[in-house]
């Protein structure tokens, strides 16, 4: 499939193929849009179907940066890269260090950073070969490190939000809340929540992340075919995306969807059957942002861990502010939320 013809191509500025036959790489590194600053996103190790999936995926992706950065506040435009994982793949220091090549070639338009699958030794490999990488090492008490703490922190203001806007409570104690995916995210957001008095359902494709989970927060393990269907408060999606659709939202059992996840809804519909179905959804790439916000105060230089708390915790009233435009005009909170972001970006175009 051309780029051209996927659906996600949403007038992407930039979609770069890389390959390299010594090392095995195979990588896309799209840039959406450099309108609020250079396109900051994190870059995706994973399985692929095939290449047109991979592409899809970073498409879909690299948009959903745009309107995250812009959300956030931040002046970073976005992009996003996948390194397709092939099965003769060998994770050599040699292929990070080509992707970190080939991101270098793109003279800052595009700042790397650590999504599924990497790991702050993997930027570390990259940063090698390029400065625009993010998610290395941090000082102690300073922004940088792998962002996933934040990105938890950001959700758990997210979910605190929209249980007042919906449920009318300013606590979680007592609430339920379903984690689909307790990887970096989901675990941290688990920690939050138990420490705030939340009870856990929890489900993972890694059985030694569940057990994890259970033991350190109380949490109730289900099949992962059953978390969607439980009957709870909140459902926090924190896996891969397009798991709310028109088969899997009517059998959901909670009052608000808010997670981790990106790209949450297989289309702009969903967001319609959402609301039509009584459930608050949290934009999600409104909700996850503590990690690009991380992200982007590491990349700015010294700025310490209190000011990214500070900026993170903003997250809950830029939400509270879709729900009520939401509320007042009808329309479901994704529509909103776009809506909002575009007119950003539109006004630094």
């Amino acid at each position: 499939m051309a780029a051209f013809d996927d659906p996600a191509f949403d007038d992407h500025e930039r979609v770069v193929f890389c390959r390299d036959a010594a090392t095995g790489l195979k990588a896309i590194i799209a840039i959406h849009s450099t309108a609020l600053g250079p396109a900051a996103g994190g870059c995706r190790l994973w399985r692929y179907e095939s290449g047109d999936a991979a592409l899809h995926d970073v498409l879909r992706l690299s948009q959903g940066m745009s309107y995250k950065n812009a959300m956030a506040g931040l002046s970073f435009g976005g992009g996003k890269a996948v390194i397709i994982e092939t099965p003769d793949f060998d994770g050599s220091e040699a292929l990070y260090e080509k992707f970190g090549d080939f991101v270098e070639k793109l003279n800052g338009d595009y700042i790397t950073a650590e999504d599924v699958g990497m790991s702050v030794s993997i930027m570390e490999t990259i940063a090698r070969r390029t400065s625009h990488v993010t998610g290395l090492p941090a000082k102690t008490g300073h922004a940088g490190g792998d962002p996933s703490p934040k990105t938890a922190l950001g959700v758990f203001k997210g979910i605190e939000a929209a249980v007042g806007f919906k449920l009318r409570r300013d606590k979680l104690r007592g609430l339920t809340v379903a984690v689909q995916g307790v990887g970096h995210v989901g675990y941290y957001l688990c920690k939050y929540l138990f420490e705030a008095g939340a009870k856990l359902i929890v489900s993972d494709l890694d059985e030694s992340r569940v057990q994890r989970v259970c033991e350190e927060f109380a949490a109730t393990a289900v099949p992962l075919d059953d978390i969607l269907c439980q009957d709870a408060d909140v459902l926090a999606p924190c896996a891969l995306g397009a798991i709310l659709d028109e088969s899997s939202i009517p059998k959901l059992k909670v009052s608000i969807v808010a997670g981790g996840a990106n790209n949450q809804l297989q289309t702009q519909a969903d967001g319609q059957r959402l609301a039509a179905a009584g459930i608050l959804y949290a934009p999600d790439y409104v909700i996850n942002g503590g990690g690009i916000i991380n992200v982007a105060c590491e990349y700015a230089g010294d700025v310490e861990e209190t000011e990214v708390n500070d900026l993170v915790a903003k997250i809950g009233p830029r939400l509270i502010k879709i729900f009520e435009e939401a509320a007042a005009s009808g329309e479901p909170t994704n529509i909103i939320a776009d809506a909002q972001a575009r007119k950003i970006i539109a006004a630094a175009s």
